[in-house]
Formats: C-alpha cells, sequence, structure tokens
C-alpha cells in the first residue's frame, strides 16, 4: 500500500527539498509527480537515485492523486489549490495564501496537529518560515509555564526570498571582491556583507507582513493570547534562519527547567555549552532536520523571563519538512489512508 504523492513546484528550492526529504524518510508513496510551469515541462529532476520528468501543471489532472504539496507560490496555490482538492487530493500548501482562512488548519506537527482533525477543504496550510521554528521551541515552554510575552527578532537567510535572492547575494560577493558595481535587484540594498531590517512589505503600522504574519500565526497555532512582537532582518546567509527570542512567562521557569524540557521535545535539539563554539549557526544546520536550540539563559530585567537563540533550516523545517511531517501527521492519526 502506498500513496501517489504530486510535488507542485518541483523546479524551485522548496520543491527539490521536497523530493530529497520523500526520499530520506521513505515516504510510503508508490508514485512520486514532479509539476511545475509549462516553460519547465520536460525538465529532470532528482528523487534517490531516480530522475522524475517535470509534467505541466496547467494540463495535469490530479484525479488519483493522494497528497499534492505546493510549492510554487500564492498565485498556484490560489488558482489550482482547489483543483486538486476537488480532484480528491489532500493539498499541504507551503504559500501565505491560506494561512489565516480560517476553515484552514495551519500546522505544525509538533505544535498542533489536533488541528488535522478539523480539515474542512482538503487544504492544509504550512506556516512562514521563522515562525516554524520559534513555535518548535516555544511549545514545551508554553505548556510547562504559558508565555506572557515574546520579543523576537530574525537574521533570515536569503534562500528564503528564493534562487534569484540567492544568485544575488553569490554575484554581489563577488562583484565586491572585483570591484565590480553592484546593483540591488531582489532586495531594497546590497545584502553583500550587510543586513537588511525589510521583509515583506510595510503595513501602515510600520510593521512589515513578514513581521505580522509570525504575530498571527503564533495565535493560530499556539495560543491568542501571547503578545509578540517580531523584526525581521535579511541577512547575507544562503541557508538556515536563525532567531534570537526573548520570552515572558505567566509562571516561574528556571534555565535548568527550560533546558530540560527542551532537550526532550520533539523536533528541538539543544546545543548550549558556555564556552566557545558551543552553541549553533545557520551555517551548521543546513541539511538537518532539527530545530536547534542555544544560548538558553535568564533574563534578569523582567520575572519569569529567559532568553534563547534559535536556528534551522528554513528550507526544511521551515518549508519542506514541515510539509512532509504534516503528511505523516495525516497518516499516524489515521486521517488518511492508503488504498488497500
Amino acid at each position: 500500500m502506498g500513496f501517489r504523492v504530486a510535488v507542485v513546484g518541483a523546479t524551485g528550492n522548496v520543491g527539490r527539498e521536497m523530493l530529497n526529504i520523500l526520499n530520506e524518510r521513505e515516504f510510503p508513496a508508490t508514485e512520486i509527480i514532479a509539476i511545475a510551469s509549462r516553460k519547465s515541462m520536460g525538465q529532470k529532476v532528482d528523487y534517490g537515485n531516480k530522475e522524475l520528468t517535470i509534467q505541466a501543471l496547467d494540463t495535469f489532472d490530479f484525479t488519483g492523486v493522494d497528497i499534492a504539496l505546493f510549492a510554487a507560490g500564492s498565485g498556484v496555490s490560489k488558482e489550482y489549490g482547489p483543483k486538486a482538492a476537488d480532484a480528491g487530493a489532500m493539498v499541504i500548501d507551503n504559500s501565505s495564501f491560506y494561512r489565516m482562512d480560517p476553515d484552514v488548519p495551519l500546522v505544525v506537527p509538533e505544535v498542533n496537529p489536533h488541528h488535522l482533525l478539523k480539515i474542512k477543504k482538503n487544504i492544509i496550510a504550512n506556516p512562514n518560515c521563522s515562525t516554524a521554528q520559534m513555535l518548535v521551541a516555544l511549545k514545551p515552554l508554553h505548556d510547562a509555564a504559558v508565555i506572557k510575552r515574546v520579543v523576537v527578532s530574525t537574521y533570515q537567510s536569503v534562500s528564503g526570498a528564493g534562487n534569484a535572492a540567492m544568485d544575488e547575494l553569490f554575484s554581489q560577493t563577488r562583484a565586491i571582491f572585483v570591484n565590480d558595481p553592484i546593483k540591488p535587484e531582489n532586495f531594497t540594498k546590497q545584502i553583500a556583507f550587510n543586513v537588511i531590517p525589510h521583509i515583506d512589505v510595510f503595513m501602515d503600522d510600520g510593521y512589515t507582513k513578514e513581521e505580522w504574519k509570525m504575530v498571527a500565526e503564533t495565535h493560530k497555532m499556539l495560543d491568542p493570547d501571547i503578545k509578540l512582537t517580531a523584526t525581521c532582518v535579511r541577512v547575507p546567509v544562503f541557508v538556515g534562519h536563525a532567531e534570537s527570542i526573548n520570552i515572558e512567562f505567566k509562571k516561574e521557569i528556571t534555565e535548568k527547567q527550560a533546558r530540560a524540557l527542551l532537550r526532550e521535545a520533539p523536533g528541538c535539539l539543544v546545543i548550549d555549552k558556555r564556552e566557545d563554539g558551543g552553541y549553533i549557526t545557520p551555517q551548521e544546520c543546513v541539511g538537518d532536520f532539527a530545530t536547534f536550540i542555544s544560548r538558553i539563559r535568564e533574563d534578569k530585567t523582567v520575572k519569569n523571563g529567559l532568553n534563547i537563540w534559535v536556528v534551522s533550516d528554513n528550507l526544511r523545517k521551515g518549508a519542506a519538512l514541515n510539509a512532509i511531517q504534516i503528511a505523516e501527521s495525516l497518516l499516524n492519526q489515521g486521517i488518511l489512508k492508503a488504498a488497500a
């Protein structure tokens, strides 16, 4: 028994990572179908030691597909997500389009797998990459001591903005060394050897939409009573998001208790030695499934306060891995069953 799984956006960063993870985790699939836009039709993508031929999305028939993993942007999800769902596929969408839809569960399996019991449209939303890794770390702490307030600053890699953004970081870095002119194209300012406190569009209150997403998604998935403020920053790193998180709790919790809870929490890996190099950086998290937590320490400026440093591969836990973990959770909870 197995499932027919379609990956929409199979030529992009996240789509390729989905194929890698499906293979690595030995997802029970009888067929994997790689789908992209018509301009990519006929191209080959890797799936383990096999090559899959790209099929065109605009003519693809989702009938008989059990799971459709969408990694192709909001416009594609808006147009083709309902078509796949109506054809009987369970759609797991990585774009932002369905995240705030009250009839669509927004899920991180380590945080709120029970929300999968509320599926109404055959569509499940994957959260923003920065929210996903943050909530993996916050969930066990919230369960133990109830989070009152969070202040988070993100250090987000350029891969979160796509292939062209990664190319821009590479070309600008090279240009600096050979003294070529630099012209920002995918970013508002030079990204090489710089940081940019601006991700997504600005809103009327001065926050960016990326910062708003972290608030809204935390409220939807974890607890609407948590007060959260975010500053999201793009940094000259190819892959891997980092976050500095300051947490204020309603109940007493010590750093020792927090460390013990996080060591046992699903999806978390604590690397926290108070010595040179005793912490994780984005470069070290690439290709890993874990959400790494370092620099756990008490905030002595508030009652019941902690600081933590959280790092994860944004193409994995922030996107592709989380989507496939959602599919695995559907199987584990008996929500989705393979045909005999």
